[in-house]
């Protein structure tokens, strides 16, 4: 076994449900599918915590910028929903009925804004650490180690 990471995040899942059990630092949580495709809904789904990583990180990028703008804003709600769409538009798609992966992003801003700020910060919201890495040529390494 390798040596523990404070910065590693361990799932395990047993022989026989889907629910993973995930040690992220001290923090420790559940992740399931629901029940209609066999699991047992005892925690948010893969893609529920895609989203909401996504959506944490894009709330908080906003909150420290207005900060430091001393802007009014007062709070922010960011709605985010994931779906597989035909990639018909797609130019480098080479055979059709290709599907895109898609996330869409809604941003609901409270306070009293201008709207050139209401504008900055949404082009803000596309900057955060999350949605770069995500839209990145991202590589993921995988390695075998024993048991």
């Amino acid at each position: 076994m390798t040596e523990p990471d404070n910065q590693a995040v361990v799932v395990k899942v047993g022989p026989e449900a889907l629910v993973a059990d995930v040690q992220a630092g001290r923090h420790t949580y559940f992740v399931d599918e629901p029940v209609p495709v066999g699991g047992q809904d005892r925690g948010p789904t893969p893609y529920d915590l895609l989203l909401s990583a996504l959506g944490a990180c894009t709330a908080i990028t906003l909150r420290l910028y207005a900060t430091q703008k001393k802007w009014p804003l007062e709070g922010i709600e960011v709605r985010l929903s994931h779906q597989r769409v035909h990639a018909q538009d797609c130019e480098q798609c080479e055979q059709s009925g290709q599907m895109l992966e898609e996330v869409r992003k809604e941003l609901r801003l409270i306070g009293p804004l201008s709207d050139e700020q209401r504008q900055r910060l949404e082009a803000i919201s596309q900057k955060c650490p999350v949605q770069k890495t995500l839209m990145s040529s991202l590589r993921i390494v995988t390695r075998l180690v024993a048991e």
